[in-house]
C-alpha cells in the first residue's frame, strides 16, 4: 500500500512515465531548428577543438603505430554514433539523449546518474577547452608573459561569448557553429591533402617509439585518441532540437564522427611525415613546425595556425555550451534535476542551465589561475570530463544490449548480430575510456559522482511529496500499515 497525496501535483513538474511519448519524441515540440547539416556541424565542432593541433606530437611518442590505433578508435567512435542513432529511433522520448536512453531502460536513478555525470563532463570539459584556447589567443595577439589576471580575462571571454550566442537562440547558435566548422575544417583539410606532397618518409620514425612493448605504445595512442572523440553524442543530447531526430540524429552522429576521424588520421599522419620524429616528440606546437616545412620562410605560419586554433576552440565551446544545458533541462522536466534547470526564455533556450554551467566553468578557471596550478588543474579537468562521460556511454550501450537480448526484440538474424556487435563495442569503448584515464582520475571523479547521490535523495523526496512516485512504506513486524490519507476521520 502506498500513501496518496490529497493535493494535486504540480502539473508543470509532472513527468511522463519513462519511455512515454510526451517528451518531444518527434523533435518538434521545442521548436526544432537543427537540420542535418547543423546537427552534423554540432558533432564535428564538438569533437574537433584545440586538441587536434597538439595531437601529432603526443601520438608520435607512441610511434607510427599510433596512426593505425587512431583509425581503429575512429571506427569505434563511428559505431558508438550508430548506436545513438538506433537508440533515438527506439526510445519514444528523445530529449536529453543519453539520459532518455538510460531512464527508459533502467528507471529514474539510472537516468539521473547519467544526467549528473554528463553535466559534470560538460562544464569540466568547457573549462579544459578554454584553458588551452587561452594559449592560442595569446599567441595570435603576441601576448608574452601574461599575468594571471590576463589569462583569466581571456578565459572568461572564451566562456561567455558562446554563452551569449546560445542565449540569443538556437538559430544563432547553429549559424555560428556552421561558420566556425567551415573556417576550421577547410584549413585542416587543406593540410591533410596537400601536405602529402611535402612529406618525407624518413621523418615518420619507428613503428613503436614508446620504449616499451607494442602494447604499451598502443595504450598511449589509444588514450589520446579516445579523449579526442568525446562529442560523438552531441546530436543525440540535443535531439529535442533536431528536425526529424529519428532520421537525422544517427546520420549526423555517423557523418560528423567519420569526417572528424578521417581528418584526425590524415592530419596526424601528414604532420608526422613533415616534421622529423626526434623533433616532433618534443615540439609543443607541431602544427606550426609542419606548416613551416610546407611554406619555408613564411613568417605568417604561426599566426595562421593560432587563428585557426582560436576559431576551432570557440566553435567547440559554442557547441558544448548548448549541450551543457540540454540534458539537465530534460532531466529537470522529469523532476530528476533541480527544477530551475527546466527554465526557458522566450526563445525556448534553457537559460538557467547555460548560465549556471558557465559560472561553474568560470570559477574553475579562477581556481586554475589563482596560483601555479594551471597545468595541474587543466590535466585534472581533462581526465575528469573523460571519466564522467564514460558512464553515460556505458549506460547507453547497456540499455541497447538489454533491449536486444530481451523478448521485446524479435530475433532478426544478421540485423541482430550487427546491433549486438555495435553495442558490445560501444560498451568496451566506454570502459577503455575509463581505463585510459588512470586510477587516480577515476577516484577523483567518483567523489563528485557520489556528491550527486544526496542531491538525488532530495529530488526523490520532492517527487514523492508531489505524488509523482510511489512512496515506499517500511514493514513494521506483522502490524497492519494504515493508509492515513484514506482513513475516515475519527475512525
Amino acid at each position: 500500500m502506498t500513501h496518496t497525496i490529497d493535493h494535486p501535483p504540480d502539473v508543470a513538474s509532472t513527468p511522463p512515465p519513462p519511455g512515454s511519448p510526451g517528451g518531444g519524441g518527434d523533435g518538434m515540440s521545442r521548436g526544432a531548428e537543427l537540420g542535418l547539416m547543423s546537427s552534423t556541424a554540432l558533432v564535428v565542432g564538438s569533437i574537433i577543438g584545440t586538441g587536434v593541433f597538439t595531437m601529432p606530437a603526443v601520438m608520435a611518442g607512441a610511434g607510427t603505430s599510433s596512426i593505425i590505433t587512431l583509425a581503429i578508435i575512429a571506427v569505434g567512435a563511428v559505431l558508438l554514433g550508430m548506436m545513438f542513432g538506433q537508440l533515438t529511433k527506439r526510445v519514444p522520448t528523445v530529449d536529453g539523449g543519453l539520459y532518455a536512453y538510460s531512464r527508459h531502460e533502467f528507471g529514474d536513478f539510472a537516468g539521473y546518474l547519467t544526467a549528473w555525470c554528463y553535466w559534470i563532463t560538460c562544464w569540466a570539459g568547457n573549462a579544459a577547452i578554454v584553458a588551452s584556447w587561452v594559449l592560442y589567443v595569446e599567441s595570435l595577439f603576441g601576448i608574452e608573459n601574461p599575468s594571471a589576471w590576463t589569462n583569466f580575462g581571456i578565459a572568461l571571454t572564451g566562456l561567455w561569448i558562446p554563452a551569449f550566442i546560445n542565449l540569443a537562440g538556437v538559430r544563432q547558435m547553429a549559424w555560428f557553429q556552421n561558420v566556425t566548422v567551415v573556417l576550421k575544417f577547410v584549413p585542416l583539410l587543406f593540410v591533410a591533402i596537400f601536405g602529402w606532397f611535402f612529406v618525407t618518409s624518413a621523418n615518420f620514425g619507428p613503428f613503436n617509439a614508446s620504449g616499451g612493448s607494442l602494447y604499451d605504445g598502443v595504450g598511449i595512442a589509444a588514450g589520446v585518441a579516445l579523449f579526442s572523440f568525446i562529442g560523438v553524442e552531441c546530436a543525440s543530447i540535443a535531439a529535442g532540437r533536431v528536425k526529424n531526430p529519428r532520421r537525422n540524429v544517427g546520420r549526423a552522429s555517423v557523418i560528423g564522427t567519420a569526417a572528424s576521424g578521417l581528418l584526425y588520421v590524415l592530419v596526424t599522419a601528414v604532420i608526422m611525415g613533415l616534421v622529423p620524429h626526434d623533433k616532433l616528440v618534443d615540439d609543443g606546437a607541431p602544427f606550426v613546425a609542419g606548416i613551416q616545412s610546407m611554406f619555408t620562410g613564411a613568417g605568417w605560419v604561426g599566426k595562421a595556425v593560432a587563428l585557426v586554433a582560436v576559431i576551432s576552440g570557440i566553435g567547440a565551446l559554442n557547441g558544448w555550451t548548448l549541450v551543457t544545458a540540454e540534458m539537465p533541462f530534460a532531466a529537470a522536466k522529469d523532476g530528476l534535476f533541480p527544477h530551475s534547470f527546466a527554465k526557458e526564455g522566450r526563445n525556448g533556450v534553457p537559460w538557467f542551465g547555460i548560465v549556471v554551467s558557465t559560472i561553474v566553468a568560470s570559477l574553475l578557471m579562477a581556481w586554475s589561475y589563482s596560483g601555479q596550478t594551471g597545468l595541474k588543474v587543466f590535466t585534472y579537468l581533462v581526465y575528469l570530463s573523460v571519466v564522467t562521460v564514460a558512464i553515460p556511454y556505458f549506460f547507453s550501450a547497456c540499455a541497447q544490449l538489454a533491449y536486444l537480448v530481451s523478448r521485446r526484440r524479435k530475433v532478426q538474424g544478421w540485423n541482430l548480430a550487427r546491433d549486438l556487435s555495435i553495442s558490445v563495442v560501444s560498451a568496451l569503448f566506454s570502459l577503455w575510456v575509463t581505463f585510459a584515464s588512470g586510477y587516480q582520475s577515476v577516484y577523483q571523479a567518483m567523489v563528485l559522482i557520489l556528491v550527486g547521490i544526496p542531491v538525488y535523495s532530495f529530488l526523490k523526496a520532492r517527487r514523492e511529496r508531489l505524488g509523482l512516485v510511489d512512496e515506499p512504506l517500511d514493514q513494521v513486524d506483522d502490524e497492519v500499515v494504515v493508509d492515513l490519507a484514506t482513513e475516515p476521520v475519527g475512525a
